[in-house]
């Protein structure tokens, strides 16, 4: 017997599932009351805290009664596919959790289909019941119609249901009988999560995940599949290929509550971490050394989507960041190729330019504003979709989309995705609001998110997923207006804003400074125009024949990184600093830029 139970929490993005994990270690004695201060504990950096997603999936366990629960929690976005794919391969069980108001929803579906594929036994927890018109009853019906079009086996539907509320820190059967506390939710754990088998024979460990240390490096983090690991024993590390190389465990961790504890072996089951392996990759084996039999390497989802970087080459380069060479950035991105599974990076070996391919926008942009906390500056262009050759036709990748907006905004959301090439699969109505379903080609997505929340006055709830490649839709129109352009560099000044209010809307405050050829508002109309947004007002004893009117101007659009990414046009790029964004043309000359569009 095994006193062990390994279990991944799947959840739709905001559905309470960190906040759910806190209070499980909290149960688990980890922390007296008065340490907690009400912080996530799991979602541990400051990116994820700002943005109340998960990024990276992070191992915790608790004691309870005698038995280790390890808590492995994933990230909900689409986006980071990449890490849930790992991480499900270390369990032996999930909790799907649900909101007891919006139901499960596609990046649940998601992350479930790939645990019900693997075989894990899940149990469902209905969360928030708490909330004003919920509906439990409903929600769990909805859990049971999406695990059967997902082709669960009828063990698997034959699923345990907990009701309650991570917030208020309960878990019930019933969810009209609240009870004190969570502990339902870890006895039904230990009850329907199957122990993990021990499996006698030599040692098998896949490499799912990697830690990291200043002082010891790189730290190989994974489940034991087979036989016993100890501390000092020689084995052999088998990479994709099947190339073998001789290692030595230095030191063996378990996880105990948010941190590890070295220990002398780990049997098969529990989840470790292994120091002193050398040049490892996730999906590689740890294996006997005279009998080395590797495990089956992870299957990755392919990136769908790719970015140029490039060095900032703009006349304010250097001002802001630390780390502003080619090699800085050629070094941060082989770091974090390390860790990040579902990236790729190739090098222009003539010039300073990478070509970053991942999963989506979010993907790449979580990348880009870690480089930018860290002190880098880059630039980066706009992003474009990778196209794939299927059996001679040119195929583009496709998402499921799903919003869910008021009903009185419908109809210009509907027609807003079917002008970018999206068909509509279903439409249903929920509580007032309207539930729509389309399959959309990946660049339609792009600068779709902003229009769809200014259409609806932001009651819009949007998220997507990659379903398939299919053939090529067409083209899809673009942006219409043009940019406006600073004509020469200096510090802008309210008098030419305001005079230049008619021509469009502007991105610069007044007394921001500028350089010629910076992307500074967008046009009205068709077309780019360049303005001279640094003349000031002549301060002369001459009399001006018209009234000297205060400059009344229009708040300037600040965007955020994800919104600058998908609203820049080919020949732009999006100039980042640790202190501010920028958009600027690819080519800051104007002579330069009409000679680039007659070619």
């Amino acid at each position: 017997m095994q006193k062990i139970r390994n279990i991944a929490i799947i959840a739709h993005v905001d559905h309470g599932k960190t906040t759910l994990v806190d209070k499980m270690l909290l149960a688990g004695h980890l922390f007296r009351d008065n340490e907690v201060t009400g912080e996530l504990i799991m979602d541990n950096n400051d990116l994820e805290r700002e943005r109340g997603i998960t990024i990276l999936a992070k191992n915790v366990s608790i004691d309870y009664l005698g038995y280790k629960i390890n808590i492995i929690d994933t990230p909900g976005h689409a986006d980071f596919g990449g890490e849930v794919e790992r991480v499900l391969n270390m369990a032996d069980g999930v909790l799907l959790l649900v909101d007891a108001f919006e139901g499960p929803m596609p990046q649940t579906r998601f992350v479930l289909q790939k645990a019900l594929q693997i075989g894990l036994k899940p149990i469902v927890v209905v969360n928030k019941v708490d909330k004003p018109n919920c509906r439990p009853d409903e929600v769990h019906e909805a859990v049971f119609d999406l695990m059967y079009n997902l082709d669960a086996t009828e063990q698997q539907l034959d699923f345990h249901t907990v009701y309650g509320s991570a917030k208020q820190n309960w878990m019930s059967e019933d969810w009209k009988v609240p009870s004190e506390n969570i502990i339902p939710l870890l006895d039904a754990i230990i009850k329907y999560i199957p122990e993990p088998k021990y499996l006698e024979g030599t040692p098998q460990m896949l490499i799912t995940s990697l830690d990291y240390s200043s002082y010891v490096g790189r730290i190989a983090v994974g489940r034991v599949h087979r036989g016993t690991i100890r501390e000092g024993m020689d084995v052999n590390l088998v990479k994709r290929d099947g190339t073998a190389i001789k290692s030595r465990i230095k030191e063996l961790h378990t996880f105990t509550g948010l941190g590890r504890t070295r220990t002398a072996e780990v049997r098969s089951g529990d989840i470790c971490a292994l120091v002193g392996i050398e040049g490892f990759e996730i999906g590689d084996s740890i294996a006997d050394l005279a009998n080395p039999e590797p495990l089956k390497p992870i299957a990755i989802d392919e990136p769908t989507m790719s970015m140029v970087f490039t060095i900032n080459n703009s006349p304010f380069y250097g001002k802001d960041g630390k780390y502003v060479t080619s090699r800085h950035i050629q070094e941060r991105l082989t770091k974090e190729l390390d860790k990040n599974l579902a990236l790729r990076v190739e090098k222009n070996f003539d010039s300073d330019i990478w070509h970053v391919y991942g999963r989506g926008v979010l993907h790449l942009s979580v990348l880009i504003e870690t480089m930018r906390r860290e002190g880098y500056e880059l630039q980066v262009g706009q992003p474009q979709v990778i196209f794939k050759e299927i059996n001679g036709v040119r195929c583009e990748p496709i998402e499921q989309l799903t919003i869910n907006l008021p009903e009185n905004c419908s109809g210009k959301v509907i027609e807003m995705v079917a002008v970018r090439k999206g068909e509509m699969l279903s439409m249903e109505v929920v509580n007032d609001r309207i539930q729509l379903e389309f399959l959309i080609p990946s660049r339609g997505i792009i600068g779709l998110r902003n229009n769809v929340l200014t259409s609806s006055a932001g009651e819009a709830i949007m998220s997507h997923r990659f379903f398939e490649y299919q053939p090529y839709k067409g083209t899809i129109e673009k942006r219409n207006n043009g940019s406006i352009i600073a004509m020469e560099g200096g510090k802008a000044f309210a008098y030419s804003l305001d005079k230049l209010q008619d021509r469009g809307r502007f991105f610069v405050f007044p007394q921001d400074d500028i350089y010629a050829g910076q992307v500074v508002g967008e046009s009205a109309k068709e077309g780019d125009i360049v303005v001279n947004v640094t003349k000031p007002k002549k301060l002369t004893n001459m009399r001006a024949s018209g009234a000297d009117d205060k400059a009344k101007l229009i708040p300037p659009v600040v965007f955020s990184l994800e919104e600058a990414l998908e609203y820049i046009k080919e020949d732009e790029y999006v100039e980042i600093t640790p202190l501010c964004f920028r958009l600027r043309k690819i080519y800051l000359d104007e002579n330069e830029r009409k000679r680039m569009t007659r070619k």
